[in-house]
């Protein structure tokens, strides 16, 4: 397996291979994983962690694309030759840009490629402002058809980038595979959020939860919370996430402007469930992109309402009435905030809903059966009385040639 991103940090994309790879250990498979120098070891079954060389000076690695992340493909590209040419391998398993590599891999290798797409690479350049170029576009739209095209099954995360695929005439090859365990990771750690960060029992308590990066939408919230502040005073608004310097500029300006905003940094991925129970509201401001935010998934389950922006990053999850969808404007966002705080019925009844829609769609049995497939799907296995590679009985491979 192919990840070029820390691993693990309490991030969207390496959340999303954590519970890959846990699936995978569950369901019988040996996994290495070849990936960045930063990061947090795991625990689990049957994995192997390979990490590339450092550069010099490097403590950590920005979200979206960089010269960085490029110089640390070459170095990640040149561990997983190294281990490539042992030999052994079922199969290459890749995420975001690694998927390039994967499929020379799998064709030097002769085995097959399965390309885990977590968002569209041309639409990054735009969610994170790295480049307007057209050039830049046409070249990473040329990357991900030759990926896409390239693999015998592309695992996508949501609706919209399934439709992606299948629009590139590949829908043949491709499985959903929504990201329904969130961020969580093994047992909660109690923290009494209140008292730590001395939140009056009484005072409603809305939250937002994820990184800082331009398309999550934090000025709307800011803009947002700046009118809240007016109609109820008593109200706070917790902000759980975002890198150290991120953090301190947003204090800053929250203080300048007066904001009932309070900034706890990112936190261990076993506090989160405590920071979510603390609650009162859930808020996801997003403004830009398709794919759907990792902790909405968590969000469902929480048993408490959601407010969102009434946007494709949103609604192809959450259905009418599971939450309070609204337009991506601050007067539109304040609204519906002070709406819930002063009608908790209403916000108790689409909190039922989300868990009750967590329950059919998207619950880790969906997403365990989901990833079986997948790889059957890749090894070209007929299923024979549930059994998988490895497993006591005849079990039939064939594969296609790759690229095929």
């Amino acid at each position: 397996m192919l990840a070029p991103e820390p691993f693990f940090e309490p991030r969207g994309t390496p959340f999303s291979e954590y519970h890959r790879i846990k699936a995978l250990v569950e369901l019988g498979y040996a996994v290495d994983l070849v990936t960045y120098p930063i990061g947090e070891d795991v625990d689990l079954p049957n994995l192997k962690v390979y990490r590339c060389l450092r550069p010099p000076f490097v403590e950590r690695v920005a979200i979206g694309p960089s010269v960085l992340k490029f110089v640390l493909d070459i170095l990640l590209a040149a561990t997983a030759f190294r281990l490539a040419r042992r030999g052994g391998y079922l199969a290459i398993h890749s995420h975001e840009e690694a998927g390039v590599l994967g499929v020379w891999l799998s064709r030097w290798l002769g085995i097959p490629h399965l390309y885990d797409m977590h968002s569209s690479l041309p639409q990054q350049l735009s969610n994170f402002r790295y480049s307007r170029s057209r050039l830049f576009r046409y070249l990473f739209e040329r990357v991900e058809r030759y990926v896409v095209h390239g693999s015998q099954v592309v695992v996508t995360i949501c609706q919209e980038l399934f439709d992606t695929v299948v629009a590139m005439g590949a829908g043949d090859r491709t499985v959903l595979i929504e990201n329904v365990m969130g961020g969580e990771m093994g047992e909660p750690a109690s923290v009494p959020v209140r008292a730590a960060w001395k939140i009056p029992a009484e005072a409603p308590l809305l939250m937002y939860t994820g990184t800082f990066e331009p398309y999550q939408g934090l000025d709307l919230l800011y803009a947002a919370a700046k009118m809240l502040k007016i109609t109820h005073p008593e109200a706070r608004i917790m902000i759980v996430g975002g890198e150290p310097h991120q953090v301190q500029v947003a204090e800053t300006r929250a203080s300048r402007d007066r904001l009932p905003l309070i900034f706890v940094g990112r936190r261990p991925a076993d506090e989160i469930p405590s920071f979510v129970a603390a609650c009162d509201i859930l808020v996801s401001p997003r403004i830009a992109g398709t794919n759907t935010p990792l902790k909405i998934y968590s969000y469902l389950r929480s048993g408490r309402p959601i407010i969102a922006t009434d946007l494709r990053t949103h609604t192809q999850v959450l259905e009418p009435g599971t939450a309070l969808l609204v337009p991506p404007a601050p007067t539109a966002l304040a609204t519906a905030m002070g709406r819930l705080i002063d009608r908790p019925a209403e916000g108790q009844q689409l909190a039922q809903e989300a868990r009750a829609l967590a329950s059919r769609r998207y619950s880790r049995a969906v997403y365990i059966n989901r990833t079986k497939q997948a790889y059957l799907k890749l090894l070209g296995v007929e299923e024979m009385d549930g059994r998988l590679p490895g497993e006591d009985g005849d079990v039939q491979v064939v594969r296609s040639p790759p690229g095929s």
